[in-house]
């Protein structure tokens, strides 16, 4: 049986980091498996948020890459307002903490660049994929979004070329995302924006969510939408078991990280054995910022001396300086350790290294489909997960399906004070057991699989 041939046009490849990369990174990896060849089209000098060079090691050897140019606004937004680097990776400043930088910026961000600053590479693309799909037989084209741009090279290569089929992949919502409103735009570039969300979803044979929400709000706006999440890939067990015989790999962690600790840049290895951590793991912006956990610890560390002596709130990733000077400034700043962002297989061995694994979501209720693919490689580990995001979230049916965690609002205040201290007692009887079921569903290789049975 001859293999059929993917065509993915993703944005985000190795060595971009974030977990933004993943998706099709794994899929690319597995769909050999299934009888489908992939061939990656991509920037040749994309302008990253994050860099990963271990993403690297997961690209198969044997895969075709095409590269051509990009052109990015990035260098000039960066020179008007050092914040616009956020962009890149969808962060803003809100509320008291926009100037009138931030504000222009993010008018022109909405405004000029529909629907976004890699809109640039759209007319170079098509016209360099339409002579590529002339001289080579394509099966299916897949565009991957954010950036939602890419959408556009799948539409008009669609009008194009009308039998190729196209999927069209959304890893997070175009105009449902939370920072949309945040926009700033005008009558006439919301229009346009709907329009053209809608143009992909009537053209695209395929439109993929990676939640079960998004899914059911794509089909309500006309598209053929099926639900296909993130996931865990298997072949990561090896740096599980790092993870928690690895000694030295903590105590290298740990002289590079920074204890907060009375001012000083105190240099103190976490010990997983004496020390109680709840771990957060990636970037943290503002719109997602959990102001009532930290509250809820503050609170803890400043009553209850047992937790105090014990407790330690780790970071590794990128936290918006705003959030770390705000964490800083409070009751909870000697407990703070802060390892800066880390490769991928790094991260996960301080998930291995940690007690419970925080993740948050934007609060307002358009964003509750949003599944942040990082609860994924969190439920591999096995460690209790607690999770913030809008009321009857996906992520809080994850948690429930797999008893991995708990799930608040951010209105929530006492009860999670009331879980934290269980998993805490919990930890100080040795009983704070890896207890994640029905993961299975979620690996990256079965995932793949029902990829495969959709095309």
């Amino acid at each position: 049986m001859e293999e059929k041939k993917i065509l993915i046009i993703t944005y985000y490849w190795p060595p971009a980091g974030g977990p933004g990369v993943q998706r099709w990174l794994k899929f690319a990896k597995y769909l050999p498996d299934f009888g489908w060849k992939p061939i990656i089209y991509t920037p040749e000098n994309p302008s990253y948020p994050l860099l990963d060079e271990s993403l690297l090691n997961d690209v198969p050897k044997d895969l075709d890459i095409i590269k051509t140019n990009i052109w990015e606004p990035y260098q000039l937004a960066e020179k008007l307002n050092k914040s616009n680097k956020k962009f890149k990776a969808g962060q803003f400043d809100v509320g008291t903490n926009q100037n009138w930088k931030s504000k222009l910026s993010i008018w022109i961000r909405g405004n000029f660049f529909i629907p976004d600053a890699r809109v640039f590479w759209v007319k170079p693309s098509v016209k360099f994929l339409e002579q590529y799909l002339k001289e080579h037989k394509i099966d299916v084209i897949v565009t991957s979004g954010p950036p939602h741009s890419l959408h556009l090279i799948g539409l008009q290569l669609k009008k194009e070329f009308p039998s190729l089929k196209w999927v069209a992949d959304f890893r997070d919502p175009w105009t449902e995302i939370s920072y949309y409103k945040h926009l700033k735009l005008t009558k006439s570039s919301d229009r346009k924006h709907r329009q053209l969300e809608s143009e992909v979803f009537k053209n695209a044979d395929i439109t993929l969510a990676t939640s079960y929400t998004d899914a059911e709000n794509f089909r309500k706006n006309g598209a053929n939408s099926i639900c296909i999440t993130n996931g865990f890939d298997e072949s990561d067990a090896e740096k599980k078991a790092e993870g928690h015989n690895s000694e030295k790999a903590n105590l290298q962690n740990g002289e590079i990280a920074q204890m907060l600790d009375n001012g000083d840049n105190e240099l103190k290895p976490s010990n997983p054995q004496t020390q109680f951590t709840l771990s957060y793991i990636g970037v943290l912006e503002q719109l997602r910022n959990p102001e009532n956990l930290w509250k809820a610890l503050d609170n803890l560390v400043t009553t209850d001396t047992d937790f105090a002596q014990h407790f330690t709130l780790k970071f590794a990733g990128r936290i918006d300086d705003k959030i770390l000077t705000s964490l800083q400034n409070s009751n909870l700043k000697k407990h703070i350790l802060d390892l800066g962002y880390l490769s991928h297989d790094k991260a996960i061995t301080e998930m291995q290294n940690s007690d419970v694994l925080l993740i948050t979501n934007f609060p307002n209720e358009s964003s509750k489909g949003i599944i942040p693919g990082k609860i994924f490689e969190y439920l591999a580990t096995g460690k209790q997960i607690i999770s913030f995001g809008p009321d009857k979230a996906d992520v809080s049916k994850i948690l429930e399906e797999t008893h991995a965690g708990k799930h608040f609002s951010y209105e929530d205040s006492e009860m999670i004070k009331v879980f934290i201290l269980e998993k805490f007692e919990l930890w100080k009887k040795g009983n704070l057991l890896e207890n994640a079921q029905n993961i299975e569903q979620f690996s990256r290789r079965h995932l793949t699989k029902k990829l495969a049975e959709i095309l």
